[in-house]
């Protein structure tokens, strides 16, 4: 049977942080529930398209989910697994906010984790309160340790924990300190992004009112010692901004780069704004709540910016996805996928970066360099319509 991932939007937070550009505002308890509701109805209208699908994966994110009742979470989740075909082992995911944590968090955590939640992804983002108070977070360093201590209390112990680097008046030994801050707590799974100033967000339009970013020096610093030092702790680094211990990489993320056991990425999304990729079918469902909830019952006529991906736009995907992964792409394999060879299509790239010390080859597989990886997005856009030779 083929496999799937399944991503599940839950649009709502408390507060917008000041650098997010996500689909998500705050909402009152009537609408949540509504929309949970109508979550579930559109999971069991989807369901038929996939009788010859496993469900490796299921992922709660937002927003915040932690900030919705967690026995709408729970029927949610029910709900997919009466629908679905659910692999016995399969990774179950959810976001969390240590902002939202309250007197019963134990309790909701031994919840979740009955109903068959099995990993956390905590968003602390920073050790340093001033640094979480000028992002806009809702939480404090010592609310993510107690929330981080009742979620082991429960039982979890495939536990991500989520940071962002180079930000505004950010030194670099505070870098430092919010790593051994995290690696303190022993969690599976890091993950850590460095800060980008989206257009559309507070951040963006108010950024002069904030200290001066880390020049790029300093950021390169941050990223080098983000991989020495968690190196050093055991954790490896598999794709360029995450890091896990050893069988605890996030299954989840790897649908998307790993492009699926057919290299073709599986993966559908259920409510607002959800993406879904399909073999070469593509969608995203539309992002008016108004319309979601009116249309949930019949989930086709949610969707937008519905396209075909052509063979090329497969071969692209293959190529700059899987090189966020350490492990590289695998010429064998991409032959193997679509009946020809990497060279006879990307040979002019690959030499490109090959001579720039950006890109290696060995035993069949292409992988970034450590410099590779500083310009990693001016490489991904060379594999976009390559030159064919």
């Amino acid at each position: 049977m083929k496999q799937l991932g399944i991503y599940i939007h839950i649009p709502f937070c408390v507060k917008k942080c000041v650098y997010c550009d996500f689909l998500s505002a705050p909402a009152d308890s009537a609408t949540k529930k509504t929309y949970m509701e109508a979550l579930q109805e559109e999971i069991k209208a989807t369901a038929s398209e996939y009788k010859e699908y496993v469900v490796q994966t299921v992922f709660f994110g937002g927003g915040t989910p932690s900030c919705v009742d967690s026995m709408l979470i729970v029927d949610c989740l029910k709900t997919v697994k009466e629908c679905f075909c659910v692999a016995p082992d399969a990774e179950i995911s959810m976001e969390f906010n240590p902002g939202t944590a309250g007197s019963d968090n134990e309790k909701t955590f031994e919840c979740l984790l009955r109903a068959g939640m099995n990993r956390l992804s905590i968003g602390l983002q920073s050790a340093q309160n001033d640094e979480l108070k000028m992002l806009g977070r809702i939480h404090t360093y010592e609310d993510f340790l107690n929330t981080y201590a009742l979620a082991k209390r429960a039982g979890f112990q495939n536990i991500n924990i989520d940071l962002i680097s180079a930000l505004p008046g950010q030194r670099l030994e505070t870098w430092r300190e919010n790593l051994k801050a995290v690696i303190a707590c022993n969690p599976s799974h890091i993950s850590v992004y460095s800060l980008i100033i989206e257009e559309n967000t507070y951040l963006f339009d108010h950024i002069s009112q904030y200290p001066p970013l880390p020049d790029e020096d300093t950021d390169r610093l941050m990223y080098r010692e983000t991989n020495s030092i968690l190196a050093e702790h055991g954790y490896h680094r598999y794709e360029i901004s995450n890091y896990a211990k050893k069988g605890f990489e996030s299954r989840h993320n790897q649908i998307y780069w790993q492009r699926g056991c057919d290299h073709i990425s599986n993966y559908i999304g259920f409510g607002l704004g959800a993406s879904s990729t399909v073999g070469n079918y593509r969608y995203r469902n539309t992002d008016n709540l108004a319309e979601y909830l009116k249309n949930a019952k019949t989930p086709k006529q949610l969707r937008c910016d519905e396209e075909f991906l052509s063979q090329t736009d497969l071969m692209e995907e293959f190529c700059f996805l899987g090189l966020r992964r350490m492990e590289g792409i695998s010429a064998s394999e991409f032959e193997q996928t679509f009946g020809t060879s990497l060279g006879s299509i990307y040979q002019t790239v690959l030499n490109k970066w090959k001579d720039a010390s950006c890109l290696c080859e060995k035993d069949g597989f292409w992988r970034l360099t450590e410099k590779g990886i500083d310009i990693s997005n001016q490489i991904f856009a060379d594999f976009l319509d390559p030159p064919v030779l």
